[in-house]
């Protein structure tokens, strides 16, 4: 058999298997520096979030948190950090070495020299009021972009506060002692949040109630009100509708032995006004939760208490920012 030294074919499979993997990774790398460097024509999310955290965060917090700060970093520069770290969902040091290979995201959060440690994202996120601060940015999203909404919903979902796989604990016999509970008033239409609270889990949806309408009346004023039959109490009914002054739609549930429902308001819940109401709308807030734990995850990785009420408002605020 003849033996030659011609060059490989671009025709013959030899040549095709031998490049094939060369050309995969070029193209790979080609798309990952126009991510980086703004060359997509595709709106970046990540790009937009930065803007409009920076823009928010300027509202509610002061440049430096003191006269004799060092001045290096403002601090919704590093509020805009915390959001990305969960928008990415990634760790303090992860969150830097992304800012850092990308020169878009730098020039959005306004970084021009040094970047911030990430020990100095840990300390901001623990000494400061980052979760008030993400509520005074919620009302001030919904006042922006979606000022004339009237339907809004309630619920609570939670947050994990381990790693472990459901299947794992099972297969261990270990028990879901507690979870961070986060209650939320979501917009029907625009799925915005107006308001959140965040406990311990788990607990009566009623507990957190009366703060969550009360936080959600400082971005929004509803003509509806939609929640599940976990919030069926007449106190409730009072509060939204003679204080909130929005129709409150709840399935009631009898705890009576003749079948009755006490109080002003429970005994219009009945099957036929809840589905003239458009109850069928406070689904809205089951696809927020969802859309919500699909984009920034739904286990914190936190381990202090404080620590995992922080993460959580952040993860409701990201989302937020992102929409």
């Amino acid at each position: 058999m003849l033996k030659t030294n011609l060059p490989l074919s671009p025709t013959r499979p030899d040549w095709v298997a031998a490049n094939r993997e060369a050309a995969i990774w070029q193209v790979m790398l080609a798309r990952f520096a126009a991510k980086l460097s703004g060359m997509s024509t595709k709106q970046n999310n990540l790009i937009a979030v930065a803007r409009l955290s920076m823009k928010l965060a300027a509202k509610f917090m002061r440049p430096y948190s003191h006269e004799q700060a060092p001045k290096r970093y403002t601090q919704p520069q590093l509020m805009t950090c915390l959001v990305l770290k969960a928008y990415l969902k990634t760790t303090y040091r992860g969150v830097i070495e992304i800012i850092d290979a990308s020169d878009k995201l730098r020039e959005s959060i306004g970084f021009a020299g040094r970047l911030p440690n990430y020990s100095t994202l840990k300390y901001f996120a623990d000494r400061s009021q980052v979760t008030e601060i993400a509520d005074a940015m919620l009302v001030e999203i919904v006042k922006n972009f979606a000022p004339a909404e009237e339907e809004v919903a309630i619920d609570s979902t939670g947050l994990e506060t381990t790693s472990a796989s459901v299947h794992f604990r099972a297969r261990s016999g270990s028990k879901r002692k507690k979870f961070v509970k986060l209650s939320v008033c979501v917009l029907v239409g625009s799925l915005l949040p107006a308001g959140m609270v965040l406990s311990w889990g788990p607990g009566n949806d009623k507990c957190e109630a009366m703060e969550l309408m009360g936080k959600s009346a400082q971005a929004i004023m509803p003509k509806k009100l939609f929640a599940d039959a976990g919030y069926d109490a007449d106190w409730v009914h009072v509060f939204s509708r003679e204080v909130w002054k929005a129709e409150s739609w709840i399935p009631p549930v009898t705890h009576r032995r003749d079948g009755t429902l006490g109080g002003e308001y429970r005994p219009l819940m009945t099957e036929e006004n809840l589905k003239n109401s458009g109850y069928t709308k406070r689904w809205k807030v089951e696809s927020f939760m969802s859309g919500l734990k699909r984009t920034v995850g739904s286990t914190l990785s936190a381990r202090k208490p404080t620590a995992m009420m922080t993460e959580a408002a952040l993860k409701v605020l990201t989302y937020a920012l992102r929409r």
